[in-house]
Parts: C-alpha cells; structure tokens; sequence
C-alpha cells in the first residue's frame, strides 16, 4: 500500500513540475523561431558617464585584467570612471587597483559581510565624493570578469533605448578546465540565451546573474543605495524590481566572462550559499511575489516566483523517498522492483531533460564556447550530472548556516586570450584590442610571449 501512495506521490509531482515550468520551454521554441528584438535605430546616441562598481576580496590575482578590459573598451575612456571595494581584504588588492587606475576605498566589517554590504557601502563613499548627478548609470562587476571590447559600447545602446536596468550576455573564461567548470558555464549561456533572451523578445523582465549588469541613478535614488543584503542579492534585486514594477532589460550583444570553479569544496560552498540565499529571498519576496501576480496580473511576478520556488527541494525529497523505500525493501526483502523501476526512470527524465536543454545551449552557442570541440561534447554529458548535484546541496542548505565565502579566482588571462580572433596585426605588431591605448597584448595574452602563435 506504501508503494502504491509513493508511486501515485511521484506522479503527481511530475504533474505538478511539468505545469509549473512548461513555460520555460516554449521560452527555448521562442529563441529558436523568433529573432531577438533589435536595439532602437531612431534613437540618437547619446554617450552616458557611467561609474563602474567592482567589490573584491582577495583578487590581486585578477583584477588588474578586469581593469585593463575596461580601460581598453572602445566606449569612451573620458565617461567611465572605474570604482573598487576592497572589502575585507587581507592581500594588495586594494594596492593593486589604484595602481591600475581605479579609485579604491577600503571596508573591514565582519559582521555585515558580502557583496550587497560592499556595494551599499561603495556607493555611500561615491555620493560623499561625487556630485550625486555625475553619473548615469552604475555598471556592476565581480573581480574575476573580463569584457568584449565593444561591451559598454553595447550597453550604451540599450541604456539609450530607455531601460533602467539591463543585464548582459555571461559567457566563460575557462569552461574547459574541468566538468564543474564547464557545468557552470553552459547553465549560464542557457540563462542568458534561453531565459534572459526569451525574456527580452516577449516584453517581460529578466533577472540579474550575479555580475555583468547596468543600473541607472534613477533606481540607485530609488532605493537609496542598494539595500539588498542577502545570500543572493542578485535574485532579491530581481524580485524586488518584479515587484515594483521596474522592468530588468537584456543586451545580448553586449559579452563578458567570468571564472568558474574548478574545486567541488569551492563549487558546493558557493552554491550552498545559492541554495540558502534563494530560500532567504523566497521566504522574504514569496508572498508580495503572488500578491504582484494576481493584483497585477503580472507575468514578470510568476516568473521569478518559479525561479526563487524550492522546487530543487522537492525533487530531493521525492528522490530521496524513492532511494530509502529501495534500501528498506532491499533489508527486509520486499519486492521493491516497481520503484527501482520508477526511480530510475525519474533519473533518466531528469538526465535526458538536462542533456536536451544543455545539447540545445551547444548547438547554438557553439562559437560561443572558446574550446576545442571535444570538450564542447564531452561537457555535454557531465552536465546533467552536475546539475543533480544540487539535489544533495538544496537539502543540507535547508538546515545548514551559511555564511558568504569568497571563491579564489587563480584564471589570469585577457579577452584576447580567451578569443585569439580579436587579436589584429598592425605594421607587423600584435595588438590587443582591450589594452589600453591600443598596446601590444599584455603579460597574461596567449601572444605575450609568442607572437608567431597568432599567423597559424
């Protein structure tokens, strides 16, 4: 009879699953059979002053790249101003950034600890030292990021069109290193192509991924800083301006990288911080997010109340039943076949489902994946796999503290070592197009030290 109740249990769960995210699926059919939509032609470009935002602990090993890509953007350098935390810092990083050119401040607070904290306490240093007017916008950005060269250029457009918030195409500075990078990675390209995308062409609003977005003063003023603290400040933006109304904007066009982990201690760390942090935001935003959508009819409000929803929890729970019913049976000798049958079934789903969505992402942003094609492929069956992991993750993290942890960033490279296309020859010299000043490519490009690489 127990078995009965578990079987007629998963099924309804399935049920329930396949209601409750379908969309997310025809979000895949939109991309794939409508274009994107195209930036405003018939607005005259205005060029913006934009202050850039970047809080770090401990990246002296890469923020002097992230620095250098943004001095050698081709938006220009006269309307940028680039601005660090260096937020509990026990290395020169702060040393490192002035020398670079950015103006730093300092922050040593152990009790208000993370991003939202450095970003809220940044900000406050800016309006103390700036005219609150200067600029128009706030771009956001972690150490470990490196920009296209045309990326500010990019979202200048966009911010021109008229949106307040606007978020970026995040692809990867090293999604060949191992299968957890790669698995970050191409759930990445998948948000920003499928869901972001998707999102953009259909009129609704997107959701901030952590880094690689634009903010205007409108909203900074709105809010009086950014007073968004938890886990995950990224998705409390998000569900905060769902509900307010403020629609997050996309520009596909407009591409930065960021560095992934390599370690499962580093990656199970970080995302239990993810796991905890959609908890924290869901507990606080849950009930104003159903609210938003009934009141308001608001689609922009159910779409991130599925992205905040634990459904990562019930999945574990409904797997977690399965594998404890086969284990008993298997002691005490029942006939457990029918739910070894069901429960791998449930396994191969989710396995299919995940490889499908991830083969999707490849075939379509294969030039967008810089690696050799084995990897692209080989990737593509870990995956799953590496999306399953989150299941153990999503159940310690209901009971676990969980407190921010800063992830080493160790990947020392620049734009044109990630795509060596860009790389152009000019009287017989190599130059990298995110330098500054139009310089030869400096230490950390694949050409520094070997130029004749680049004629093969």
């Amino acid at each position: 009879m127990f078995i009965q109740i578990l079987i007629a249990f998963n099924i309804i769960i399935a049920v329930i699953f396949t209601l409750f995210y379908s969309y997310q699926l025809i979000y895949i059919l939109v991309v794939i059979f409508h274009k994107s939509i195209p930036k405003n032609g018939n607005i005259e470009t205005h060029i913006h002053n934009y202050a850039v935002l970047i809080a770090a602990r401990n990246e002296s090993q890469v923020i002097a790249q992230l620095i250098s890509s943004i001095q050698g953007q081709s938006y220009s350098q006269d309307n940028i101003t680039i601005f660090v935390i260096a937020d509990n810092c026990t290395d020169n990083t702060a040393e490192i950034a002035r020398n670079a050119g950015a103006a730093v401040w300092e922050r040593f607070n152990k009790k208000q600890v993370g991003k939202g904290y450095a970003l809220d306490f940044l900000l406050s240093k800016i309006f103390e030292s700036y005219p609150q007017n200067q600029f128009d916008g706030f771009f956001v950005f972690d150490a470990d990021n490196l920009l296209d060269v045309n990326y500010i250029s990019e979202m200048n457009e966009t911010f021109n069109d008229g949106h307040k918030i606007i978020t970026s195409y995040r692809n990867s500075k090293n999604y060949a290193d191992n299968w957890l990078s790669a698995g970050y990675s191409l759930w990445f390209l998948r948000e920003s192509k499928y869901m972001n995308n998707a999102r953009m062409i259909l009129k609704t609003g997107c959701a901030i991924s952590g880094t690689g977005f634009l903010v205007s003063l409108d909203i900074i003023k709105e809010n009086g800083g950014w007073p968004f603290h938890l886990l995950t400040e990224d998705i409390e933006f998000s569900n905060h301006n769902a509900i307010v109304g403020n629609r997050i904007a996309y520009c596909e066009t407009a591409i930065f990288y960021d560095e992934q982990p390599v370690t499962f201690r580093q990656s199970w760390n970080q995302r239990m911080r993810w796991a905890k942090g959609f908890y924290q935001v869901f507990g606080k935003y849950g009930a104003s997010l159903i609210k938003t959508m009934f009141k308001k009819r608001s689609f922009y409000a159910f779409d991130m109340f599925m992205t905040i929803l634990p459904g990562m929890v019930l999945t574990s729970v409904t797997m977690s039943l399965n594998l404890i019913i086969i284990i008993l049976g298997l002691a005490i000798g029942f006939d457990i076949s029918s739910v070894i049958n069901l429960f791998v079934a449930s396994f191969m789903t989710l396995y299919v489902l995940l490889f499908t969505i991830g083969g999707i992402t490849v075939v379509t942003e294969w030039k967008m994946i810089h690696c050799r094609s084995f990897f692209k492929v080989a990737y593509l069956f870990t995956f799953p796999l590496f999306m399953l992991t989150y299941i153990p993750i999503a159940i310690v993290a209901i009971f676990k503290r969980v407190e921010w942890k800063p992830i080493r960033h160790n990947s020392v490279t620049t734009p044109c070592g990630i795509r060596p296309e860009q790389v152009k020859i000019v009287n017989g010299e190599y130059i990298c197009p995110n330098s500054k000043n139009k310089a030869k490519c400096p230490p950390g490009c694949i050409y520094y030290n070997a130029p004749k690489a680049a004629e093969k």
